[in-house]
């Protein structure tokens, strides 16, 4: 079958925008190919600095024809209606039609044929569509055609477009069609500099070759290839490193379309600014690769780039233009760091007290002060030293307010961590101050040192609890303040460390210093009056304030209204967690449904736990102990729904033993207690995989009742008894899991 060729060529296409542009071009010509009946067998998209190209094999020659039936009036209706059908139908008269019996009546049926297009023809009617509709994120529309109704957007002037179709063992056709004055054909041009004249091509593989002849690398993989392999061989060659980069690396890629790879150097001197910083300023400015000793792993003055031409010098010219660049930024780093040292990070704060961080939430020292205080509250929690948590969460923001940071934010915290160190902060607290920002995504490392685990949580739920406060809560894909990461970092810091913590603390902590900061009158009386507002708060299953606990201070307030929105606060954020931790579970492999019977339970606000629970009962139901007991707690909640719908109540209460009158009754009644009460004595050990193996116990009494017992006996109170011992099952099951909630 049929192949197509499809280049649009252009001036230089954004290098962050190339990628998505072949995908969209690949996906919007299948698409519309699929939609039209042209099945095709593979399709790839490539992109170059100059050019999207596209191949999509095996499209049929040839549309299948069409055969559809519609449906007409019925027999005998109003000729107007019978007019209307044969024109729609496109037949000549009514004996062309066929009827079709129905209850309602006899029915005209006219049969429809569609006689397929060419596929060249179809496609000279799509692709044009396609260019003019395409999803640039930015574009531009130029010369004398650009004031015109109608006139092309386009990232960059379109220059060119090729587009052939056509057996591979025959000479291929032009798709002809034309849009903005630019009509298709088969000519595409080479590199600008090293082969500009016009090429003429055929189909993809004589295209590909004839550019790649042309000093056109058409894959941007195997330009990155090349430029990682050519890199490491000249870095290895001088006897360095390459350290790599794989963002630059794609975006390198995009920008040359014949890559050269050139070392150059920079004074020794500069190698005292921090290597982040070095690296950061060549990245940046330059696109440029740096190097490392590999005796050392320290970076030499050394600096590895991408050329798009083989100069005729040897590439001295590039060299020495890219230095000069490189000289003047590294320069400009060196003097704002040397600077940002003259400054200590505390002396930095007061100007936190006119930045804002958020409009509802108050200045970013006010944020600070509270993740100060949250710090301290978490860091006994985690094993770390309160007063050094306090002294760490006071620095950590400071060089947000730095020159270097300010130049290159990306290395925010880091340079924290040598301010810090230069100015003689205990090493805990220096790192702490880098570490406090991560995990900043799924791949990002965890912090292991305690200090930089409490700074961390109190960040991050400072964060959590201030926004959902002012109800700006993540709403489908939209999470403009990355709350979903944030929550995730929680869960990770927690779980990864095996910290065992109760969320609600920490959240109740922030919640009221957040209150406090928003000015909230009756807050702002307790915080006045109680130092650690920790100590009138009751963790027991949800977040409660201690009123009486209250009232032996001598506070008469009533707290009810802060209680409710307390409680609900706690609810919503640990819900919020819940679904953050199904999320993670489920891209490790785990069931997302164990998380749900887990948290239905209430009062689960330990993640470590919640995780280790999941886990346990995960490798329970892997079990056939496990599957058996589940379908039959599942069968017995059934029962259980169906009966209490028909008697409009609940079967809940103790069973009366008198009235068990079979052997299968009394077995699974004495069953229950006894794993009811031992899962809950390994449950209260934290002993899940002992909690699970009782449960198993329950399989064979379960088993043997739903075998012999006939629930819905005809004496109602041996009924209602049953179905009280049903309910007694799912009582048992409880002390580990809600069944109710795992699927099936």
């Amino acid at each position: 079958m049929p192949d197509l060729l499809l280049e649009l060529f252009s001036e230089e296409i954004p290098a962050r925008m190339q990628a998505k542009a072949a995908d969209d071009l690949r996906r919007m010509v299948t698409d519309k190919l699929v939609a039209e009946g042209l099945v095709y067998e593979g399709a790839k998209a490539f992109a170059t600095p100059r050019r999207l190209a596209l191949t999509v094999h095996g499209i049929p020659a040839r549309q299948p024809d069409l055969k559809t039936e519609r449906r007409g009036p019925k027999v005998g209706a109003p000729d107007a209606a019978v007019q209307g059908f044969l024109k729609a139908t496109g037949l000549k008269s009514l004996d062309e039609a066929k009827i079709q019996r129905d209850p309602k009546g006899d029915f005209y049926i006219g049969l429809i044929e569609k006689p397929g297009r060419d596929a060249i023809d179809v496609l000279a009617e799509i692709l044009p569509v396609i260019i003019r509709t395409f999803p640039w994120p930015k574009s531009m529309r130029w010369g004398a055609r650009s004031g015109k109704p109608g006139s092309l957007n386009w990232v960059r002037p379109l220059h060119a477009i090729t587009a052939t179709f056509g057996l591979e063992t025959e000479e291929p056709d032009v798709v002809k069609f034309e849009v903005n004055g630019i009509e298709s054909g088969q000519t595409t041009y080479g590199h600008r500099f090293l082969a500009p004249a016009a090429i003429n091509v055929r189909r993809f593989e004589d295209y590909e070759a004839k550019l790649l002849d042309a000093k056109v690398v058409l894959d941007p993989e195997r330009r990155k290839d090349a430029i990682l392999t050519d890199a490491k061989q000249l870095a290895f060659a001088q006897g360095f490193e390459l350290v790599e980069d794989q963002n630059l690396l794609d975006e390198v890629a995009g920008l040359v379309e014949w890559p050269v790879v050139l070392m150059g150097s920079f004074e020794p001197e500069f190698l005292t600014t921090p290597a982040e910083v070095i690296r950061a300023t060549i990245r940046n400015n330059q696109k440029c690769f740096v190097v490392r000793d590999p005796k050392t792993g320290k970076l030499a003055n050394k600096f590895i780039l991408v050329a798009n031409i083989e100069a005729t010098d040897g590439g001295s010219t590039i060299i020495a233009g890219n230095e000069r660049v490189i000289r003047a930024r590294l320069s400009d780093a060196k003097f704002f760091y040397e600077t940002d040292l003259k400054t200590k990070l505390e002396d930095r704060l007061p100007k936190f007290e006119q930045i804002v961080f958020h409009e509802k939430l108050g200045t970013q020292a006010q944020r600070i002060r509270r993740i100060q205080d949250l710090a301290a509250e978490i860091a006994p929690l985690v094993g770390a030293d309160v007063e050094k948590a306090k002294r760490a969460a006071h620095l950590a923001k400071a060089d947000l307010l730095t020159e270097v940071v300010g130049e290159f934010p990306e290395v925010q915290g880091l340079m924290g961590r040598y301010y810090a160190l230069a100015q003689g902060e205990d090493a805990s607290v220096a790192a702490a101050c880098e570490e406090h920002y991560k995990p900043q995504g799924p791949a990002d490392r965890v912090p292991s040192d305690p200090l930089s685990v409490a700074v961390a949580l109190a960040d991050k739920i400072d964060t959590l609890v201030g926004f959902w406060e002012i109800d700006e809560k993540p709403t489908g894909s939209k999470d403009p303040f990355a709350l979903r990461r944030a929550a995730l970092g929680v869960i990770r810091l927690l779980t990864q460390n095996s910290i065992r913590m109760s969320l609600q603390r920490p959240i109740a902590r922030a919640a009221f210093l957040i209150w406090s900061d928003l000015g909230n009158a009756k807050i702002l009386e307790i915080i006045g009056r109680v130092r650690s507002v920790s100590k009138y708060v009751n963790y027991g299953g949800e977040l409660k304030i201690d009123g009486r606990a209250l009232a032996d201070e001598g506070i008469s307030l009533s707290v009810d209204d802060l209680n409710a929105k307390l409680s609900g606060l706690g609810r919503e954020l640990l819900a919020f967690f819940a679904d953050r931790l199904k999320v993670q579970l489920r891209e490790q492999g785990a069931r997302h449904d164990l998380v749900d019977a887990v948290f239905a339970l209430g009062g689960q606000d330990d993640l470590l736990m919640v995780v280790r629970r999941v886990e346990a009962l995960g490798k329970f139901l892997d079990s056939d102990d496990g599957k058996n007991l589940l379908a039959g707690t599942k069968r017995a909640g059934n029962i259980l729904s169906i009966e209490e719908k028909k008697d409009k109540r609940s079967f809940d209460g103790a069973p009366d033993a008198a009235l068990y009158s079979l052997a299968e009754e009394r077995a699974l009644a004495r069953a229950i207690g006894e794993v009811k009460a031992e899962a809950s004595a390994a449950v209260a050990k934290e002993d899940f995989t002992a909690a699970m193996s009782a449960m198993a116990k329950l399989r064979p009494p379960v088993d043997a009742f739903f075998d012999k017992v006939r629930v819905n006996d005809d004496d109602a109170k041996v009924r209602e008894n049953r179905l009280k011992l049903l309910n007694e099952i799912r009582s048992a099951t409880r002390a580990v899991a809600d069944f109710s909630k795992i699927q099936d």
